[in-house]
């Protein structure tokens, strides 16, 4: 039986294929040990390798980052290595920030990786569960609504407009990658985003208007989304990566941490090699 964190790192690597399939600048490769879903964007965090199995050893780590590190250095594009920790040995996880400076990698982010079989119901004390927003929650599948997306994600992420527009264009509708703006009043408030993949819903995007926060629009779209790709789906099972912001919110509707995910950006210099002589 596949552990957890597989079916959660899976779809992590799915969200990426299915952002970079058919884009002019795009590749999708299966290397020895690593996968590559790359955008060719702007945005180095699109520009994606991940472990995709066991780590036994410090040395089959490096040469794996090797190879992503000689297929970007190619295309002269800064990138990110999405590492999903289940993947390495406890001696590997503590020697991971080291080996990832000596390629030109510093750490950009941790997330815990969490999964909940199902959501857990509204708490019955709770005013905000009890009454629920009164959200317009809309599937994004015009140019509009994209927009909204978009405007709302770039500022929560604190990403250059363009760059996230770049991953996020208005092709989107046409992915497997579902789309959904929350409006209150005309305005849009929260997005959510889901991708139905090896067995699970994975949850992406979920982001509030700042000045909106704490009113409950994040639940109301999260759940929303949830519901939407399970009567499609069939599944139950939910995963996602938190940020901190959100990791509260995701505890309180039943979803508990099976792994940590860390990502390295790259401080871009295509022709170092860590196996070099300084």
């Amino acid at each position: 039986m596949a552990a957890e964190f597989e079916a959660l790192e899976a779809n992590l690597r799915q969200s990426f294929r299915i952002l970079a399939e058919g884009r002019r600048r795009a590749d999708i490769v299966e290397l020895d040990g690593v996968s590559i879903a790359s955008l060719g964007a702007q945005f180095q965090m699109f520009n994606a390798a991940f472990l995709n199995s066991q780590v036994p050893t410090r040395f089959d780590l490096e040469a794996r980052m090797e190879r992503a590190r000689r297929f970007f250095s190619v295309r002269q594009l800064a990138w990110a290595f999405w590492i999903c920790e289940d993947w390495l040995q406890p001696r590997e996880r503590r020697r991971l920030v080291s080996v990832c400076e000596a390629f030109g990698m510093r750490a950009a982010t941790e997330m815990p990786g969490m999964v909940a079989d199902s959501l857990r119901e509204p708490g019955r004390f709770s005013l905000r569960a009890r009454v629920a927003p009164a959200l317009d929650i809309r599937r994004a599948e015009d140019p509009r609504t994209m927009e909204d997306f978009r405007a709302i994600g770039s500022v929560c992420f604190h990403v250059p407009p363009a760059w996230f527009g770049e991953v996020f264009d208005d092709t989107m509708p046409s992915r497997e990658f579902t789309c959904w703006v929350a409006y209150r009043d005309g305005r849009p408030v929260a997005t959510a985003a889901t991708v139905v993949s090896g067995g699970v819903i994975g949850l992406y995007n979920i982001a509030t208007a700042p000045d909106q926060q704490g009113r409950g629009y994040g639940e109301a779209i999260t759940r929303h989304a949830i519901r939407s790709a399970s009567r499609e789906s069939g599944l139950s099972r939910v995963i996602l990566q938190s940020t901190s912001q959100g990791e509260r919110l995701y505890r309180r509707l039943g979803f508990r941490e099976v792994s940590r995910v860390v990502v390295f950006n790259s401080v871009f210099n295509p022709l170092h090699n860590p196996m070099d002589a300084p």
